[in-house]
């Protein structure tokens, strides 16, 4: 090989290498610019007041559920679970399951309600703004509401078939009693720079309410805990959850915590929802905890593996889990819990309610 021709063939070799570095680093410097960013603890907005204040002695009903970003109805399954979906079926499916969602709460009526996985601006969603939608059908007359980012990226680009792209999501608590405080306090983050940059900062949305002629509080918190970590995250998550519904409970106050665990409680009869896939559901050693009590209502699973779609599948024999429930103080009395058996007709979990009465 002539030395002019090896020349240009490094020359070559050299520019895409560089090209590729220069691709990389431009990605890296965007994903840092666009990723959601944090602090230990912040206030959030809360809407305008309403005139309605909590009593003692009051009996509550909370509803918790993780809608799926108005995705991931029966007909869907999801690459993160192992199927090969990415986006929602259309902007208009998007607009149903979120319109049957808000229909679904409505027709219970919940004093307080917990939401996760809302789009307020994504292309798995085609960027509808879920949030704005449920603030409509609750109305600010009626419910007090918060929102808390979790998760913010410019572009994700996995699968490379067809990239998840721009996320933008939270979680957001709905509130018939007058709220005091709003606060985001972020939880730990499992994942190491780069990798981070492009995956959600999940955290607390911890509210309070005043109790009339009473110095105690009750203290709501909503959240969605870690799923795709090897498990020590979601064990860290878990720790500071409980260590501050511990420094609550000490003080007084009344604590509910809510929410999409992705993990179960070792009361819950597993037998009843046998491991057909990959994927093992960590367990909450309930007796670890002597301030609380967790509470799942196991006669119908809480979500859905999303490793293939439900419509039309063997259904008996689908993946499903027991991952939604409650948690509350030794000083709040549970009177009911009931996951809503819904079929997983417009997201890959059943929403859970409970009612409860402050002792």
């Amino acid at each position: 090989m002539k030395k002019g021709i090896l020349k240009k063939i490094l020359i070559c070799l050299i520019s895409i290498i560089a090209l590729v570095l220069l691709f990389v680093i431009s990605f890296i410097i965007f994903a840092s610019i666009t990723t959601l960013k944090v602090k230990d603890r912040e206030e959030m907005p809360i809407s305008k007041s309403i005139n309605n204040t909590l009593s003692e002695n009051a009996e509550i009903t909370v509803l918790t559920w993780n809608m799926g970003y108005g995705g991931l109805d029966e007909r869907q399954d999801c690459y993160l679970d192992g199927g090969k979906g990415v986006d929602a079926e259309s902007k208009e499916k998007v607009l149903e399951n979120t319109i049957a969602i808000e229909n679904t709460i409505k027709g219970y009526n919940p004093d307080i309600i917990f939401i996760q996985e809302i789009d307020i601006n994504s292309k798995r969603s085609y960027k509808t703004d879920e949030l704005t939608h449920l603030k409509t059908a609750f109305s600010e007359d009626v419910y007090q509401n918060s929102f808390a980012l979790n998760f913010k990226a410019g572009f994700i680009p996995i699968p490379l078939y067809n990239p998840i792209g721009k996320v933008e999501a939270g979680i957001a608590s709905f509130s018939k009693y007058q709220m005091s405080t709003s606060t985001r306090v972020q939880l730990p983050i499992p994942f190491t720079w780069p990798v981070s940059l492009l995956n959600l900062k999940r955290c607390l949305l911890v509210n309070r309410i005043k109790i009339d002629g009473s110095d105690k509080e009750l203290v709501t918190i909503n959240f969605h805990l870690e799923a795709y970590d090897d498990g020590e995250g979601k064990a860290k998550q878990l720790k500071q959850l409980m260590d501050i519904i511990k420094e609550e409970y000490d003080k007084g106050n009344y604590v509910i915590a809510g929410g999409d665990f992705n993990q179960t409680f070792s009361n819950v009869d597993l037998s009843k929802y046998p491991k057909r896939n990959d994927w093992v559901c960590p367990i909450i050693n309930v007796d670890d905890y002597d301030y609380v009590t967790f509470n799942m209502d196991d006669r119908t699973p809480t979500c859905r593996s999303l490793y293939k779609t439900y419509y039309d599948s063997d259904k008996p024999n689908h993946q499903f889990y027991m991952i939604d429930g409650f948690i509350v103080t030794n000083n709040i009395k549970v009177n009911t819990i009931e996951t809503i058996d819904l079929d997983f007709k417009n997201s890959d979990h059943n929403p859970v309610i409970t009612n409860i009465k402050l002792q």
